[in-house]
């Protein structure tokens, strides 16, 4: 979903973070009638990961956004971490402007891999997938493989990516980029997360995946299955968080155009008021709760349309499911992305969506917000 790495800019700054003490812990709570059960922080204060990591060194394989955000995390909560990636490579260059020491903490895959005892494998997916034969052989019995997404296992028919049956293999997917990851674990909050065990060799696994989880940032996790993870984050990027949302911003701002509004106008009535207003009440609050807070005008027509958009939106839901249940989605991202030509053609399409009048009006409307003046 996120670029893969990190411009200078784009990187925070480093900052001792500690975690927050809380009195939240274990739970069971009850969604919409279903009763799940989700750990939190307080029951993995910092000196417990301390202790319970004591013997261990984190090897983070990747430095994009979740290599990135996951390994300062982990190195702030003072775990022993390493970062391995292509020596002189961007990654190893990011990594060093971040404070990773060459010979210490920095090291090109396949040594940081043989120093580790937790191979946290954050490459992009199709790198993944390329370099499986030579790190699958590094993965001796002791070891534990860990992933923060389903895709290459469960795939793994198209990725080749079958973790060795003698070592527990685990998963944290935090429900946001590196970015955020790392963000909210500086201001003392946290991300929240999914975990998963694919592999219990030990026995120990799941208690294992909670306390990583804990070790790089998360608020909150819940369990959930490798399958139901990467089927579930496919669907989501392809649909309302990304590739969905922008289709149908894409929708109302051309037909109000068409009908002769300003572009100032239908950027507002399109974007503006639903990221800067009602977007941030719906996640503070809720969607009933925005209901209750619009107009009657509002209130009357948006509940006289949504059963629209469901109904018509629903099949292309179900086929978007389908498409990524068959493999289809997999097979076509791992094709385009390990392309020789795959930046320069991905670049190509993303110079497209940059100059589409919306996103160009949308710079200057930006500019215009009292933060900005």
């Amino acid at each position: 979903m996120f670029r893969n790495s990190l411009s200078k800019l784009a990187r925070p700054t480093l900052a001792r973070a500690q975690l927050p003490r809380n009195v939240r812990g274990l739970k069971n709570i009850n969604f919409g009638g279903t009763v799940e059960t989700v750990h939190e922080r307080a029951d993995w204060p910092r000196e417990k990961l301390l202790d319970y990591f004591k013997n261990d060194t984190l090897c983070v394989c990747g430095y994009g956004s979740q290599g990135y955000g996951q390994g300062l995390n982990l190195r702030d909560n003072g775990l022993k971490t390493i970062i391995g990636v292509r020596k002189n490579g961007s990654s190893w260059k990011a990594a060093i402007e971040d404070g990773w020491v060459p010979g210490e903490n920095l090291f090109p895959i396949e040594e940081a891999i043989k120093k580790g005892t937790i191979i946290m494998n954050l490459l992009s997916d199709a790198a993944q997938s390329e370099t499986w034969s030579s790190i699958k052989p590094l993965l001796t019995k002791g070891k534990t493989l860990y992933f923060s997404h389903g895709f290459s296992p469960v795939f793994n028919k198209l990725t080749h990516v079958e973790p060795p049956k003698d070592i527990d293999t685990i998963m944290v997917a935090p429900k946001g980029s590196g970015r955020s990851v790392r963000s909210l674990f500086k201001e003392g909050k946290g991300v929240n997360s999914s975990y998963a065990v694919w592999n219990d060799a030990t026995g120990k696994a799941e208690e294992k995946t909670i306390a990583l989880a804990m070790a790089i940032g998360s608020g909150y996790v819940y369990e959930t299955t490798f399958q139901r993870e990467v089927y579930s984050d496919l669907y989501g990027e392809r649909g309302c968080l990304m590739g969905g949302i922008h289709g149908m911003f894409l929708a109302q701002y051309e037909v109000l155009r068409e009908n002769g509004h300003t572009p100032s106008e239908a950027f507002n009535e399109t974007v503006e008021e639903s990221t800067q207003s009602l977007y941030p009440m719906v996640g503070k609050h809720g969607m009933d709760y925005m209901y209750d807070a619009c107009s009657t005008t509002a209130r009357r027509g948006a509940l006289d349309w949504y059963p629209v958009f469901r109904d018509t939106l629903k099949p292309v839901f179900r086929k978007l499911y389908a498409n990524i249940k068959s493999g289809a989605e997999t097979k076509r991202s791992l094709e385009f992305n390990s392309r020789p030509d795959y930046r320069e053609a991905l670049e190509k399409e993303l110079d497209t969506v940059r100059n589409m009048e919306i996103w160009k009006v949308g710079t200057e409307v930006r500019k215009l917000r009292p933060e900005n003046n």
